[in-house]
């Protein structure tokens, strides 16, 4: 369908929904490849309020209704992530292509029954968050094959749940688009912020480093219980988790996903010498696009026009779409978010086991520039 738009399905009006596909894919620079068919969400008036806001074709409250719209090519999965699973499954027997906002699945036989779904279906699958999309990432993946800081000795990153949710944009308000309830994120299956934050870092470092080995951690819930709009919620969903991963030659990563701290760049501490963010031994290091003020760092379609918020999650979705109209490959691939959410699974294992677990999936990381 390389000379036609994709039709594209929007699969929850919740914050993802909201400030990524509606906010991006509504305007006009991209009409000429994708195209805003329909909108589902189940909670009442949202859909339509959000197809009239944006210029969506057709709002739904069932997911039914929007896989069976004959203008829908493609669904993008913005619903809590213990969805994703069996709305993944249904878009995939409905012929329809998937784009999954992170994290893909809860489990790694999800991931695995989507992938071997697909692949039977012929539909396309792609994964956020697509962090090796980034130049920059290729680029640290380039220099540390280069031997630029000599042995790897160990790593780390992470990120800090907090109360980050609860502030959204789209939380405050009083009408159906405003008044989201972030209560999901708290709860399991799949919420927490290793399946919610730490999945970035992971994808980072990963994608630079390759699929690790081993995984040995200690978690537990901190936080029992959180409040929004006047209500207390019981928190289940791990939200204090420090991992240490192995990937083979006394290489290891330090990762967490806790409930308070901040979000840690990947760093790379080698014999000779640091990777820090975008600095090599704390001075700036060059990547293709770097000194191009109309080229983002997060990938080639983020125009001056979507430098609006969630520019990843746009970054990821167009790739998406050039892969079904014109078969481009894109590194966000389901096999990558599939081994990262083994890490998450095995590290939860670990911790209530007390057994370092083997990690069996893996992927193909990208060759670095």
């Amino acid at each position: 369908m390389a000379n036609s738009p994709v039709g594209l399905g929007v699969v929850g009006a919740g914050s993802i929904g909201i400030r990524a596909p509606l906010a991006h894919l509504s305007l006009p620079d991209v009409q000429d490849r994708v195209r805003l068919t329909a909108v589902c969400d189940p909670f009442p008036g949202r859909a339509v309020a959000a197809a009239a806001k944006y210029g969506v074709a057709h709002g739904y409250e069932s997911y039914e209704e929007l896989l069976a719209d004959p203008a829908v090519d493609a669904v993008t999965l913005c619903s809590p992530i213990s969805l994703h699973f069996d709305q993944g499954m249904a878009a995939i027997a409905a012929g329809k292509h998937v784009h999954f906002n992170k994290t893909m699945t809860v489990t790694t036989a999800e991931a695995t029954a989507l992938i071997d779904a697909a692949a039977k279906a012929g539909v396309k699958l792609v994964a956020s968050p697509g962090q090796m999309i980034k130049a920059y990432n290729r680029r640290i993946r380039r220099l540390i094959l280069d031997g630029a800081i000599g042995q790897l000795a160990w790593a780390h990153t992470g990120a800090a749940f907090g109360s980050y949710h609860e502030r959204e944009s789209v939380r405050a308000g009083n009408d159906v688009l405003s008044n989201i309830n972030p209560a999901w994120y708290w709860r399991k299956p799949g919420g927490g912020p290793l399946y919610d934050m730490t999945v970035y870092g992971l994808h980072s470092l990963t994608g630079i480093l390759g699929p690790a080995k081993r995984v040995t951690a200690m978690s537990g819930v901190a936080v029992k219980e959180r409040e929004f709009a006047g209500t207390v919620y019981p928190c289940d969903a791990e939200d204090n988790t420090l991992m240490v991963l192995d990937f083979g030659s006394t290489l290891f990563a330090f990762v967490y996903g806790t409930f308070a701290g901040g979000l840690g760049d990947v760093t790379f501490f080698g014999s000779k010498g640091v990777i820090r963010g975008q600095s090599l031994n704390d001075q700036p290091f060059d990547y293709p696009g770097k000194d191009n003020p109309d080229i983002h760092p997060l990938g080639p379609h983020i125009t001056a026009a979507h430098r609006i918020g969630e520019e990843h999650v746009f970054e990821d979705m167009m790739q998406f779409v050039d892969l079904i109209r014109e078969d481009i490959p894109t590194v966000a691939t389901p096999e990558h978010a599939r081994h990262v959410i083994e890490i998450i699974e095995a590290g939860l294992a670990a911790s209530e086991t007390g057994k370092t677990q083997i990690l069996t999936t893996t992927f193909a990381p990208p060759d670095g520039e």
